[in-house]
C-alpha cells in the first residue's frame, strides 16, 4: 500500500493542485483545510509525511507544528512557504522541528525527493521506537539478553546504528556474543531481507583466504575445478560479518580495504570487477587499538571499519544478567531438546554468580544445555551440573583408595587413585543410566558422536574380556 501524505492547505484550488502533484508521484493523499482538521484526520489515518501551509484560519501551520510536538507525533512535516523568506522558513525547521521547507510554486521533482527522504526518516524513527519499547520492556534484543547498564549501552548503539549503512567494529572476548550483535544489526536494518554471511578469518588457511572472500574462476589455481562466488557475492544486498578480522593476513587486508572502498570485487583469475552492495561488519577478540599497534590490523582498514565501535563486556562484569540470560537459554533449549525445564534454583544461581566464566556466555550456555538435558523437567539443581557442581569430596584414607566408586542419583564420587580410564568408564556408564540406556541422548550429553560412544563401550568390554582370560591363564599355571 502506498504511503499516505497529509496535505494541509486552506486555499481549495491550491489544496487540489498540491494533492494532484503528490498523487502523481504514486502516494495516497489525505487533505485538510487547516490545522484542526489535520489533527482530526491524523487521529483516524496516520500519515507518513505532512505537507502544510503556514497561514491558515482556526489553526495555522505554526500552531499545528507545536501541537504535534506536544502530542509526541514525530511525523516529518514539510512547511510550504510563499513568503519568499528563507531565513524565516529555516527558523521553522530549527525551532519547530519541521523536517524541511519548500517555497511556492512547487516543483514535482523537488517534492518527490523531499517526500522520499521524509518517509525514510519516518520509517527509521518508528523502527527505533519499536526497538526502544522492546528493550525497555524485556531487556532482550534477539538472542542478546541483559538489564545491566553496560548491556543497555550496547543495545542503544545497536538501535542507533542498525538502520544506517555504516560499518561497525565489534570487539569482545571469545564467547561474549559478537556474532549475535552482528545478526541483531542485520535483522534491524533495511537489508534484513537479504543474506547474512559470517566468515571466521581465524579458521581459514591463508592460502584459501582470498578465494573464500573474493571467489575464483575455474582454473584460477590448482584445484579450482569450477567457478566459485566468494563471501562478498554471497552477501549481495545483505550483511557480511568478518569475524576475527585481526587474524586476517596483512596482504589480504589491503585487498579487502580496496573492495570495501570501491564497492566492487574481482574473483581470482577474473578480468572484470563485480559491483557489490554489501554492508560490512567486523569482529575481533583483540583490543583493536593494540592490534593496530602490533601490526596485526592495518590502520587504514581499522579506521574504515571502525565507523561505530561496539565493545561487549565479559560475563564476569555483568553477572546480574545471568538469571535473565539463563531463562532465555532454557526456553530455547527446551524447544531444541524436547524438555520441560522451568527454572534454575537458588543454589544454582548462587553457584553461577560465584563463577569467573572465562568462556563467557558461550560457557554459560554449555553448562545450561547440559543441565537442561540432565534435569529433563522442573527445576535445575546443582546435581544437574556434572563436572561443575560436584559436591566437595570427603577426605579419603590412604588405605581406602582402592575402594569402589560411591554412586548417588546424578552424582559420581570417586576416590583418589583410580586410573583415568576407570574414571571415564564410570562417568560414561552413570550417564547411560541417567538416560535409561539411551545411547544417542547420552552421546549428546557427553559431547560425543554416537560412533565414538559405541567404540568406547566396546573397548571397555574388550578390556574386561582380556582381563578375564589373563586371570584364567594364571589359575591354569
Amino acid at each position: 500500500m502506498p504511503a499516505n501524505i497529509l496535505v494541509v492547505e486552506d486555499d481549495a484550488q491550491q489544496r487540489s493542485d498540491l494533492a494532484e502533484i503528490v498523487r502523481s508521484l504514486g502516494y495516497q493523499v489525505t487533505t485538510a483545510a487547516d490545522g484542526l482538521e489535520a489533527l482530526s484526520k491524523l487521529a483516524t489515518m496516520p500519515a507518513s509525511a505532512i505537507l502544510t501551509d503556514l497561514v491558515m484560519p482556526r489553526m495555522d501551520g505554526v500552531a499545528l507544528l507545536k501541537e504535534l510536538a506536544v502530542r509526541g507525533d514525530r511525523t516529518p512535516t514539510v512547511v510550504l512557504t510563499g513568503f519568499g523568506s528563507v531565513d524565516q522558513a529555516i527558523s521553522f525547521v530549527h525551532d519547530l522541528k519541521a523536517f524541511w521547507f519548500l517555497e511556492k510554486p512547487l516543483q514535482p521533482g523537488v517534492v518527490r525527493t523531499l517526500l522520499e527522504r521524509a518517509i525514510q526518516q519516518n520509517e527509521l524513527v518508528k523502527e527505533a521506537e519499536r526497538l526502544h519499547s522492546q528493550l525497555s520492556y524485556q531487556g532482550i534484543l534477539g538472542d542478546l539478553v541483559g538489564d545491566s547498564a553496560c548491556m543497555k549501552e550496547v543495545f542503544s548503539i545497536i538501535r542507533q546504528v542498525a538502520p544506517t549503512s555504516a560499518s561497525v567494529l565489534i570487539s569482545g572476548e571469545s564467547g561474549t556474543g559478537k556474532e549475535l550483535v552482528a545478526r541483531a544489526i542485520h535483522t534491524l536494518s533495511s537489508r534484513s531481507a537479504g543474506p547474512f554471511v559470517a566468515v571466521n578469518c581465524a579458521a581459514l588457511p591463508e592460502s584459501l583466504m582470498e578465494s573464500e572472500l573474493f571467489g575464483h574462476e575455474k582454473g584460477a589455481f590448482t584445484g579450482a575445478v569450477e567457478r566459485r562466488a566468494g563471501c562478498f557475492e554471497q552477501a549481495q544486498n545483505g550483511t557480511l560479518l568478518l569475524d576475527e578480522i585481526g587474524d586476517m593476513p596483512i596482504g589480504t587486508q589491503a585487498k579487502l580495504l580496496r573492495v570495501i572502498e570501491e564497492s566492487k570485487v574481482r574473483r581470482l583469475g577474473a578480468t572484470k570487477d563485480i559491483p557489490i552492495a554489501v554492508r560490512v561488519l567486523a569482529a575481533t577478540n583483540r583490543a583493536p587499538e593494540a592490534a593496530v599497534q602490533n601490526k596485526l590490523l592495518r590502520e587504514d582498514l581499522y579506521y574504515r571499519l571502525n565507523v561505530f565501535h561496539i565493545s561487549l563486556p565479559p560475563l564476569r562484569d555483568r553477572k546480574q544478567d545471568i538469571p535473565s540470560i539463563a531463562t532465555a537459554m532454557i526456553r530455547d533449549l527446551n524447544r531444541k531438546h524436547g524438555c520441560r525445564v522451568t527454572h534454575l534454583n537458588q543454589d544454582v544461581l548462587a553457584y553461577f554468580a560465584a563463577g569467573s566464566w572465562p568462556g563467557n556466555v558461550r560457557e554459560l550456555r554449555n553448562q545450561v544445555e547440559r543441565a537442561v538435558i540432565m534435569a529433563g523437567e522442573g527445576e535445575i539443581q546443582l546435581r544437574h551440573l556434572p563436572g561443575m557442581a560436584t559436591p566437595p569430596k570427603p577426605a579419603v584414607a590412604a588405605e581406602a583408595s582402592a575402594a569402589p566408586p560411591v554412586k548417588q542419583e546424578g552424582v559420581l564420587q570417586m576416590p583418589v587413585g583410580l586410573k583415568m580410564s576407570e574414571v571415564e568408564e564410570n562417568y560414561l556408564r552413570l550417564t547411560l543410566k541417567h538416560t535409561g540406556n539411551n545411547k544417542k541422548r547420552a552421546a549428546e550429553l557427553l559431547g560425543l558422536c554416537l560412533r565414538t560412544l559405541h567404540n568406547k563401550l566396546q573397548s571397555y568390554e574388550s578390556g574386561k574380556a582380556k582381563t578375564a582370560v589373563a586371570a584364567t591363564d594364571g589359575v591354569a599355571d
